[in-house]
């Protein structure tokens, strides 16, 4: 056995005792909102020592050319379910499981080993099991026109899996030439004809005109911590609607964060994760370039952008996420575990739209029989 491997199990070790309790030997799992284990069965907690680490970000140049192998790599075994085709990733040994997105079995016949960048940093979950349950049910109250059998599926939120889903986060220095016009305001005296008192009179009145300029010039946006979810196995546009996060309060990775609960490797990898950053960049220079262009209205023509100080993160964010099935199709929830905030899919009840327009067409009649 190597060097390397001897250090490979005595890591695992380590952390294998400092996840069992000391006073009856039970598991211990991270405590949401706090910086403890605790006990599963006796409810000792243990505080989770604080790292003076620094939360680097990587030369993206760099690992591009570099692929700076020095940094360190973990090996990870992916499934994809085959109900909802997320891809899961299983701990060591598990040959079947429950899918975290839909609840759909899972039997490993020929999972993806990978050996993948490991995060440097995590924001741990602060909203705990069952607030995030309760959180579930008061937004499944609040959906509209939604089914009643969506509505009786509370026992949904009792399958709510905490899960570490994988994001990067880019900084960058865009500089961007552009061209485009600038307009500018002012008004002509237009002469006009109107009838006034059966007799044909000339009137003038002022109509607002453009006027177009061209105009090139070079703006410059400084971009900090652009946030790219870098899974498949969700939805994007809900994933980005949990948005925001406090990433001023990522903490050092530490796997004793993750005791409880999953976490994703990333699907998404460096470059496309930066190129996802860079459509995202696009609205803020562009509204650099309308500034610059000044005047009272602006066109854009071309945009040429180039980037420089390219730096990421890999980073894991804390989700909750439940599932129902309702006509066989599945519909996820997620849930911020930082914040709370709710977003998901759902199903829209055909019958109560059609009563709810039926109901409406009746109001508008209602009313223009009483006005007649």
């Amino acid at each position: 056995m190597t060097d390397d491997m001897n250090a490979t199990e005595l890591e695992k070790e380590k952390l294998s005792n400092e996840l069992s309790c000391r006073g009856c030997g039970s598991v211990l799992k991270y405590k949401p909102g706090t910086k403890n284990l605790v006990c599963t069965y006796c409810g000792a907690e243990n505080v989770i020592e604080e790292s003076t680490e620094i939360i680097e970000e990587l030369d993206y140049e760099k690992f591009i050319t570099e692929k700076l192998e020095k940094e360190e790599k973990i090996d990870v075994v992916t499934v994809r379910c085959p109900a909802c085709g997320a891809s899961v990733t299983l701990d060591p040994n598990v040959t079947s499981d429950l899918c975290p997105y839909c609840a759909a079995n899972i039997v490993v016949k020929s999972g993806t080993t990978s050996n993948l960048l490991k995060p440097k940093s995590l924001l741990p979950f602060v909203v705990d099991k069952a607030k995030a349950g309760g959180l579930f049910r008061e937004w499944i109250k609040k959906l509209w026109f939604a089914p009643s059998d969506l509505k009786k599926a509370e026992v949904a939120g009792e399958r709510l899996n905490g899960i570490y889903i994988p994001f990067w986060t880019y900084d960058a220095r865009a500089q961007t030439g552009y061209t485009g016009q600038r307009g500018t305001y002012y008004f002509e005296t237009v002469v006009y004809t109107a009838i006034e008192n059966g007799r044909s009179v000339t009137k003038t009145r002022q109509v607002q005109r453009i006027r177009w300029t061209p105009v090139s010039g070079q703006v410059q946006n400084d971009f900090d911590d652009i946030l790219v979810i870098a899974s498949h196995s969700l939805p994007k546009k809900y994933t980005e609607r949990l948005e925001p996060w406090s990433l001023s309060r990522l903490v050092p990775y530490n796997d004793k964060y993750l005791s409880g609960f999953r976490s994703e490797s990333y699907q998404v990898d460096v470059p496309s994760g930066f190129n996802e950053a860079k459509e995202k960049m696009i609205p803020t220079i562009r509204s650099t370039i309308t500034r610059d262009i000044g005047g009272d209205a602006q066109q854009i023509h071309t945009m040429n952008t180039s980037y420089s100080d390219i730096t990421f993160k890999h980073i894991l964010l804390p989700v909750w996420i439940s599932s129902y099935r309702f006509k066989s199709k599945v519909y996820r929830f997620l849930i911020n575990g930082q914040t709370g905030e709710v977003q998901g899919e759902r199903p829209y009840s055909a019958i109560k739209i059609m009563l709810a327009v039926i109901l409406g067409i009746a109001v508008i009649v209602g009313i223009i029989l009483l006005v007649k």
